[in-house]
């Protein structure tokens, strides 16, 4: 599983490398951001490059799933310290 989020962030990465070029960004900060942070400088990546609706479903689709990681490992622990 861990794999397959690296993978993401390298595409992500050179996804962002590559694009900045295009709309005169400078391609290896956002391809840094991209690799360290993923889903985040992509949604706020195109908020910025004028793809905004997606950028905004893409940041907050994420910060759910990260929500919801926090409260299933949350629950997790208080069912194990209850067992």
């Amino acid at each position: 599983m861990e794999i397959l989020m690296y993978l993401f962030n390298i595409l992500i990465a050179v996804y962002l490398f590559v694009d900045a070029k295009k709309h005169g960004k400078n391609p290896w900060l956002w391809g840094i951001l991209g690799l360290l942070f993923s889903f985040i400088t992509l949604g706020i990546y195109w908020i910025i490059t004028g793809k905004k609706l997606l950028g905004w479903l893409i940041l907050i689709a994420y910060v759910i799933w990260i929500i919801l990681g926090i409260i299933g490992v949350v629950a997790f622990g208080l069912f194990e310290a209850l067992s």
